[in-house]
């Protein structure tokens, strides 16, 4: 289930990108193996990603947000624009999860 645009938007901006990766997680984990769950994370992600870029309080933050994303949309097209990699994406990611455990 989607999380709400209402519920999304109370998130911190690491716990938004945190979630990214756990999406970005989820397909790294399906590449090559399900096309059904790989598809489903990626489009979670795109979706996330979108929501993000909706939230007003990270207007001045939307040029990174935006490269972000499309960096990670490089990863999933196999890394011939900016050798990108769901691996690297993952990693990147993570840095963000950690910091929201840790209370932003």
């Amino acid at each position: 289930m989607m999380i709400s645009k209402q519920r999304w938007f109370t998130l911190s901006l690491p716990e938004q990108l945190g979630n990214i990766g756990s999406e970005v997680g989820r397909a790294c984990t399906w590449q090559g193996k399900d096309d059904q769950s790989f598809w489903g994370a990626i489009t979670r992600a795109l979706e996330l990603f979108d929501l993000t870029q909706e939230d007003q309080r990270w207007t001045k933050r939307r040029s990174e947000i935006d490269r972000a994303r499309e960096s990670f949309a490089d990863a999933v097209l196999g890394g011939e624009e900016y050798q990108s990699t769901l691996s690297d994406m993952e990693k990147y990611f993570m840095q963000f999860a950690l910091l929201a455990r840790r209370g932003n």
